[in-house]
């Protein structure tokens, strides 16, 4: 697969800034323990088979522990989100650190363990593909409860993605949730990053919003949506750590 595809232009953001509060644990959220590794060296290590040397780390909260853990296993850049003020302003914050051969850059979250490199490379040859502004991850769950929700019309174009706090009724019941690993055109994500408002319920800065941006501006919008779900659970109580725990065994990690 997309051996007909370059990757060299790629950059990839990887979000690690988060407290994890609902882990009840005074260890950052990413660098609680899956398979004897930190669930961020899991991530940066499947950015690192894409992006080698253009792979920047958001780091906030305990962010010197952060980067000497990562740093035992890789060499990344890092940037600093002083506030944690949501994941559009960490994006923000890391934009400059992407050199000027960047010409599309992957998102990802620090607290998705299982992700796979094939499942990266899928999401970039569809952005690539589609010639598409911004490429969003999607998969389809029976139980969508704590994810941002997959919002279409009638002819299946995106219209935006709803956080569950912010969702109706009528879109809590979609079953296409949001994975959190999106591909944007570099130079279309610089000229939105600054457009987005912290207008919700959690006063922050959501990456998400760039999808309505782009919509409003009629750029071209693409939803790739995987087959295995596992790959994204990402995870936010001590609960979901035990069940990726269980499920690494079979992702061989």
């Amino acid at each position: 697969m997309g051996s007909e595809i370059d990757y060299n232009d790629v950059g990839v953001i990887v979000l690690a800034a988060g407290k994890g509060t609902r882990m009840k644990s005074d260890i950052a959220k990413v660098l609680h323990r899956v398979a004897n590794k930190s669930m961020v060296v899991h991530v940066v290590k499947c950015a690192k088979k894409i992006a080698r040397d253009n792979v920047i780390v958001v780091v906030s909260h305990q962010a010197q522990k952060v980067k000497d853990e990562v740093s035992k296993f890789f060499k990344v850049d890092y940037a600093v989100q002083e506030e944690l003020l949501g994941t559009g302003d960490a994006v923000k914050v890391a934009i400059p650190g992407l050199k000027p051969s960047i010409k599309n850059v992957l998102v990802l979250c620090g607290d998705v363990p299982l992700i796979q490199e094939s499942t990266l490379l899928y999401l970039m040859d569809g952005h690539k593909q589609n010639q598409a502004k911004a490429s969003v991850l999607a998969t389809d769950v029976d139980d969508p409860t704590g994810y941002g929700r997959i919002v279409l019309d009638q002819q299946n174009n995106m219209l935006c993605i709803k956080e569950e706090a912010d969702a109706t009724e009528n879109e809590k019941k979609i079953k296409k949730v949001n994975a959190g690993i999106y591909c944007f055109d570099k130079k279309f994500l610089i000229s939105v990053i600054d457009e987005i408002k912290p207008d919700n319920n959690q006063k922050e800065y959501y990456l998400t919003d760039v999808v309505e941006i782009a919509r409003k501006r009629h750029e071209k919008i693409v939803v790739i949506t995987m087959d295995d779900p596992r790959q994204v659970i990402g995870v936010n109580t001590l609960e979901e750590l035990g069940k990726v725990e269980c499920l690494v065994q079979q992702f061989g990690k």
